[in-house]
């Protein structure tokens, strides 16, 4: 079972991600700054991190370069989940070093999609 690492401050969104990758047989834990994601990826070692790019304390983008810095963690994949789907978010994302990019509100079939890609890559 994958353990993916949601972080999100929004609330309603932390309880309808979790509990329907739960449903997928996922485990989840959640964060809900910036802060508490990079501890969290420290400390769960996650096979996946869902980040949220608009968090308080730490923001995503800031987390996301901490997290793929760190040789403990720099290898864990990490979508970046925004509201803010401006152009060339997805580029900045990437810069940070997000694996993929999915905006919100978040189309579940297509945010699993890129999960288990991700999830089925080498090293992950």
């Amino acid at each position: 079972m994958a353990k993916i690492l949601l972080v999100e401050d929004n609330e309603m969104n932390r309880d309808m991600l979790s509990r329907r990758l739960e449903r997928r047989g996922y485990q989840v834990v959640m964060a809900e700054d910036g802060e508490q994601g990079i501890a969290s990826a420290r400390a769960e070692s996650p096979d996946l991190i869902l980040m949220d790019m608009s968090l308080p304390v730490i923001d995503g983008w800031t987390a996301t370069r901490q997290i793929k810095s760190d040789p403990a963690t720099g290898t864990i994949p990490i979508i970046a989940l925004t509201a803010h789907a401006m152009s060339g978010d997805r580029e900045k994302a990437l810069e940070a070093g997000c694996d993929d990019y999915d905006s919100k509100p978040v189309d579940f079939t297509r945010l699993l999609e890129k999960i288990e890609s991700l999830l089925q890559q080498p090293g992950s």
